[in-house]
């Protein structure tokens, strides 16, 4: 299994919709970085945001997730409070050819402010937009910016096709768009 390069990355992109809007190359004028790089690609936060809060005393259950836990913000600048987290969505659209497994790491300029972007792997034959969520583990207020860089994904191209795709199994959150709660 390879990591894809630039090459790959752009052809897939343009030819087949892989990433809707795709930025063919680095962006990076008073922002934070964004776009196509050597291996991979770099995607960014929309100016969606849902933003953990214990107003209501909710309790976090993965099984029956209740929205009450998070105040929605339509913004350009999201402030996660201290020791929390938002949830958010990319720009792009992605579509997973079925022989790639797409791995997320976040970028070194938010996590040298403590701050953490997990995303889960795309499968093969995965689409939608991706989920993001943001952990702010300092103990101070920290800032997202929309329409900027927030996580780069990689390209894994598998050595054959997979047997059972994610669209083959109808996943749960195949083709979501928006920020995408957790789902039974």
């Amino acid at each position: 299994m390879g990591v894809m390069p630039d090459s790959w990355i752009r052809e897939r992109a343009l030819r087949d919709g892989m990433i809707e809007p795709f930025v063919e190359a680095q962006k990076r004028d008073g922002c934070i970085s964004y776009g196509l790089s050597s291996y991979g690609y770099d995607a960014r936060v929309s100016d969606e945001f849902k933003i953990f809060t214990n107003v209501d005393s909710a309790v976090v259950d993965p099984k029956q997730f209740s929205d009450a836990s998070f105040v929605d913000r339509k913004t350009d600048v999201c402030v996660i409070p201290p020791n929390s987290f938002a949830l958010a969505r990319t720009v792009e659209y992605f579509r997973v050819p079925r022989d790639v497994l797409v791995i997320c790491l976040g970028k070194s300029t938010y996590a040298r402010c403590g701050i953490i972007v997990n995303v889960t792997p795309l499968e093969p034959e995965w689409e939608g937009h991706v989920t993001l969520e943001f952990s702010n583990t300092t103990p101070l207020p920290a800032k997202i910016y929309a329409h900027e860089g927030a996580c780069q994904f990689l390209f894994l191209k598998g050595e054959g096709l997979c047997e059972t795709s994610y669209a083959d199994r109808a996943g749960k959150y195949m083709g979501q768009r928006g920020v995408t709660l957790p789902r039974l």
